[in-house]
């Protein structure tokens, strides 16, 4: 089974299962991950997704022994039909989906996790543009989401060299949004998870929604989007609660919808 599927209180973790080669990635681990996407996004029960690893790492990437063997899939297909998907089903999947990087992630693996809404680290953990020291460049989004996070020249040069980043430098450099110490990590994890499946989901799919067309966007076109999709969460169950719960001076209970 190359993926652990957990659903708990609205939050389904998807935990990538290939420790003995930490967790990198062949065919079957790859269209197993885009299925459970897939089911996760049309569950309505489930309203917070989490993508980790088993054991020490995060993910090493792709298996090289699939991508070298003779009779295995060509680079292209790896690219387009296991890495590619994954990407864009991450970033429309409209409810929250969060990288817990619990140990290493290079190459896809950390393209993966940069692709997420939210990323966590645990302090150990450590990032790497492993594409160069193998004469490739990066994918999985890779190209696309790090400049937008740490800038062009940073990018460039993480690319470029391979360098391993830790987790506090990727936090400082706004690559992730926040570092865990080891030992808290599965429970500050959960917590917050739990926390984001209790919160409008509709609401964060559109917010979502807008932040992936205002990579594009001009201003103005970006002022018709808010526009346009504030309107549609302001026909949402959980706007009309949470105005009633504030004038009422009480919690909301938000059902996602």
């Amino acid at each position: 089974m190359g993926i652990i599927t957990k659903v708990i209180d609205g939050v389904c973790e998807l935990k990538l299962n290939r420790p003995e080669v930490f967790n990198s990635f062949n065919k079957d681990m790859a269209f197993e991950l885009q299925s459970a996407l897939d089911k996760a996004e049309s569950d309505k029960n489930i309203r917070t997704i989490v993508i980790t690893g088993e054991g020490k790492a995060f993910c090493a990437g792709q298996d090289l022994a699939e991508a070298t063997d003779p009779n295995g899939p060509v680079l292209q297909s790896i690219v387009k039909d296991h890495y590619n998907p994954i990407i864009l089903k991450i970033r429309r999947i409209e409810k929250p989906v969060i990288a817990a990087v619990n140990g290493v992630a290079a190459g896809a693996g950390a393209n993966i996790a940069l692709a997420c809404d939210i990323v966590f680290a645990k302090e150990s953990a450590s990032f790497i543009q492993a594409f160069s020291k193998i004469g490739l460049i990066p994918d999985s989004g890779g190209t696309f989401f790090l400049p937008r996070l740490v800038g062009i020249q940073k990018a460039t040069a993480l690319m470029m060299t391979g360098e391993k980043v830790s987790a506090k430098d990727a936090e400082s450099m706004n690559m992730i949004y926040k570092v865990i110490p080891d030992d808290l990590f599965e429970e500050e994890i959960a917590t917050f998870a739990k926390k984001m499946a209790r919160m409008p989901t509709r609401g964060l799919g559109l917010t979502k929604k807008a932040i992936n067309e205002s990579l594009n966007n001009s201003l103005e076109e970006q002022l018709a989007v808010e526009e346009n999709l504030q309107t549609e969460a302001g026909r949402t169950h959980d706007f009309k609660e949470g105005c009633t719960a504030f004038l009422e001076k009480r919690r909301p209970e938000f059902i996602g919808e």
